[in-house]
């Protein structure tokens, strides 16, 4: 199916040179856009990339493993607000505190996905959704840790000299660290591990005799995907320069959940493509005032009916179209 596409697969129907003259026009586009776009467009390109790296993320658990999470705006807060309060608190530096936000979420997700692990289906997705909402609910009424509803605002941080309040600054930290995050994620989709996750998908009771330890796969799916997702939190406290709680409610669980889904289960590059569009679609729509959201749903709607397998299945027959055309 094309749902479960491996990257090999993918790999070799891009290798031809349609697939590396999209490549250096995608790397040419990301190098010229913070030296020739508006402020504006940038600041968007940037959301992109944050929402890319949740989204990758989540495709890990979801796409590769077969676990349904719609609490990742959880592991998203915890990120975030490690990222926000060892900045603003205890005066860390960029870098550590990026990493200890990793660190701390991945640690949040092997904690949820410990009593997860006799869990599947709607009964795994109600104990996902359950810690989504009690972090919203922590975020909320302790106001001493997170600031309440007045919210928290990140400190001018500084890297290598330069000031991350700067966009463009911003865009090149925030693409560097996705690209590292999207390219680790392909190698662990292309590893032993990667394979192990998909068997664990396939059948629980055939990976299990097959040598596969179930608790430390699915343990491992789901920090590995909290790990992204605290990433992108982290980096978003940057992008918009404050937190708040609201931020980090259901709805944006479901929104990193349609962007896996639109853009392609088990596949990264499907991940990416869902994160672009579910970002750049709610820009182009948001003169439209108390519709949006109907128009918003209704675009994912048909994306789905005419391309079940998201946006990544659409463009490998594209791919394929291009290849078999006569020269």
């Amino acid at each position: 199916m094309e749902l479960r596409t491996s990257y090999t697969q993918d790999l070799r129907l891009v290798s031809g040179w349609t697939g590396w003259a999209g490549v250096v026009a995608l790397v040419g586009t990301l190098a010229a856009l913070p030296l020739l776009a508006p402020r504006y467009v940038v600041y968007v390109a940037t959301l992109c990339a944050v929402h890319a790296v949740v989204a990758v993320g989540l495709n890990l658990l979801v796409g590769y493993t077969g676990q349904i999470s719609l609490g990742h705006a959880g592991f998203f807060a915890v990120g975030a607000y490690t990222q926000g309060l060892l900045l603003t608190r205890l005066g860390w530096g960029f870098v550590p505190a990026l990493v200890a936000s990793a660190a701390t979420s991945a640690l949040a997700g092997y904690c949820v996905g410990l009593p997860a692990l006799r869990l599947s289906g709607p009964y795994l997705a109600i104990a996902t959704l359950a810690f989504g909402l009690a972090v919203h609910q922590v975020l909320v009424n302790w106001e001493g840790l997170s600031g309440g509803r007045s919210g928290l605002f990140l400190p001018d941080v500084h890297l290598l000299g330069v000031s991350l309040k700067d966009e463009r600054a911003l865009y090149w930290v925030v693409l560097v660290v996705a690209c590292g995050l999207v390219l680790g994620a392909l190698r662990v989709v292309r590893s032993y591990v990667g394979r192990a996750l998909v068997a664990v998908r396939d059948s629980d009771v055939a990976a299990e005799m097959s040598g596969v330890n179930l608790t430390r796969y699915k343990t491992l799916a789901f920090g590995l995907s909290a790990l992204y997702a605290g990433v992108g939190g982290a980096l978003m406290g940057h992008v918009l320069g404050f937190l708040e709680p609201q931020l980090f409610t259901l709805f944006e669980s479901v929104y990193f959940f349609s962007m896996v889904v639109v853009g392609g289960l088990a596949s990264v590059p499907g991940s990416v493509l869902g994160a672009v569009l579910l970002t750049l679609l709610p820009q182009a729509l948001s003169g439209f005032g108390e519709v949006l959201n109907v128009l918003y749903g209704l675009a994912v709607i048909l994306v789905l009916r005419f391309e079940p397998g998201g946006l990544y299945a659409r463009w490998l027959r594209v791919q394929r179209y291009v290849r078999m055309w006569p020269l």
